[in-house]
């Protein structure tokens, strides 16, 4: 009885764990205007449609700054290459404040083709963490009294992985926060680029917005390198003739720590994205 409630908790913490994997998968592959019914899509583009009225002034803000910062007199505004050049920049950044809700979908939409491809050529998920058949026969055959540390192992290593599931989980739905963020508020960053010495802050903008796409494919990168080790049979038993605590304590060990990696891949995407591309 002791063993079959050890093999039972031990394989509903996999199957939670592998629930978690497969929803990782429904989060990255879902665009922000179906996320919960697009709902929260509504809002931050109501918001961005209030903000680009304080867009429009800090474009103009800015435009004026570049040009007192980058002409000595106004006989510079005769020739007609310079009046040009500044006349092309208002007229783009405008179009960034503007349409700056479609420049992001077409980059999201982008990302999301890399992470199709990805998840294409690789597969889909099946790779699922189980409970051996030779460890689930190794419990079956403990003794009461030395079932006890066994009850230890597993609940600690049960805990452990419903933590790690939660943390994984937080981080993907971390990412629909920051888009919603970062659309919301697109059109003040963006207006910097009507200045020459303030369009800085819209290409850090846009740069931060690629790496936040770009985590979904970082992600399911991850995971997809997480389920081949487990489908291929990487994580590894103890000696077949160490006692049931042994095997278990190893099995879930090197299990926990192949989850650790990949929940330290989901958490550092962003920095993985940036390292890569230099952004």
């Amino acid at each position: 009885m002791e063993g079959n409630w050890i093999i039972e908790s031990l394989k509903w913490v996999f199957t939670f764990w592998n629930e978690k994997q497969a929803e990782i998968w429904e989060l990255i592959s879902t665009t922000p205007e179906e996320f919960k019914g697009g709902e929260i899509w509504t809002l931050a583009l109501e918001i961005n449609e209030g903000l680009k009225a304080i867009g429009y002034g800090l474009l103009v803000l800015f435009f004026a700054v570049s040009i007192c910062r980058s002409t000595i007199n106004f006989r510079d505004f005769r020739r007609p290459e310079q009046g040009l050049r500044f006349f092309i920049r208002f007229v783009l950044a405008k179009t960034a404040v503007t349409y700056g809700i479609d420049l992001m979908t077409a980059v999201f939409n982008i990302c999301g083709g890399i992470v199709a491809a990805i998840a294409g050529n690789m597969g889909t998920m099946a790779g699922e963490v189980s409970l051996p058949e030779e460890l689930e026969q190794a419990i079956t055959e403990v003794g009461f009294l030395a079932s006890i540390p066994l009850w230890l192992v597993t609940i600690l290593g049960c805990l452990v992985i419903i933590v790690l599931s939660f943390v994984m989980i937080l981080t993907v739905y971390s990412r629909f926060f920051k888009l919603y963020l970062f659309t919301a508020f697109a059109p003040v960053p963006l207006s910097s680029f009507a200045g020459e010495t303030t369009s800085f802050m819209g290409k850090g903008f846009l740069k931060s917005y690629l790496s936040v796409c770009l985590e979904g494919a970082v992600i399911v990168l991850a995971c997809l390198i997480f389920s081949a080790f487990a489908s291929s049979g990487s994580i590894g038993l103890a000696d077949p003739d160490s006692t049931a605590v042994v095997q278990v304590l190893a099995y879930l060990a090197e299990t926990i720590f192949n989850m650790l990696v990949l929940v330290g891949m989901v958490k550092g995407a962003d920095r993985i994205v940036k390292e890569m591309l230099t952004l």
